[in-house]
């Protein structure tokens, strides 16, 4: 039997994704309306791998082994919207250019840079900022200065591990509990940290359920 329900009453995540823009300056943004989750994270760290795992869909975001490829902030909505003001969608994610990639020309940096922090200060549909943290690394000085700037703009956020199956089992809540502390410092930041791993596909129903949680605020 066909699917006759309204599209607003699928789950988000239940239903394909499709890339609707890449904003290169703020002129460029869609009309402010739905809800926008924002991914962060240094170059690198699986940023396109977990948005892809997260609406399963493998070939969503880009992903490459050349650092610095997000160059703009690229939107993704549930299919069936198109994103403009007489078609909105329940929520939009964004995917931010990575940070912490020093082989880039400068110019280039400094326009990705500026980019982000003016989303972060202007948008009031952000709902939340995850930002990404390699399990292998954990957090670095490029982290916690992003970290302090989400405080200063005074945007929710929350920290997310990821390629924890690059880690062993027995490491994971000590991660976690290391990261925590790291994180009282910082007025802006979630309690509460999320393990992930885009190839295990473990992590991933409580990273959506805190999204839906963010969004309904």
């Amino acid at each position: 039997m066909a699917d006759t329900r309204p599209k607003d009453d699928k789950p988000l995540f239940g239903r394909p994704w499709i890339f609707i823009r890449g904003v290169p300056a703020m002129k460029f943004l869609p009309p402010e309306g739905p809800a926008e989750i924002a991914f962060a994270g240094r170059s690198n760290v699986g940023k396109s791998s977990l948005i892809n795992a997260l609406v399963g869909h493998k070939g969503l975001a880009r992903t490459s082994n050349t650092p610095g490829r997000t160059q703009e902030l690229n939107y993704f909505v549930p299919d069936g919207f198109s994103g403009e003001a007489d078609d909105l969608p329940p929520m939009a994610l964004v995917d931010m250019p990575g940070y912490g990639y020093a082989q880039a020309p400068k110019e280039q940096v400094d326009a990705w840079t500026n980019l982000v922090f003016d989303y972060l200060r202007g948008r009031s549909t952000l709902k939340r900022v995850y930002v990404l943290i390699d399990s292998r690394h954990g957090i670095k000085k490029n982290d916690d200065e992003v970290l302090d700037l989400l405080d200063k703009a005074a945007v929710s956020y929350q920290l997310v591990l990821t390629k924890t199956d690059k880690i062993k089992a027995a490491g994971v809540p000590r991660l976690i509990a290391e990261t925590l502390e790291k994180i009282k410092k910082h007025p802006a930041a979630f309690p509460e940290v999320l393990a992930t791993s885009s190839e295990k596909g473990e992590g991933l129903d409580e990273l959506r359920a805190a999204i839906g949680i963010a969004i309904a605020r």
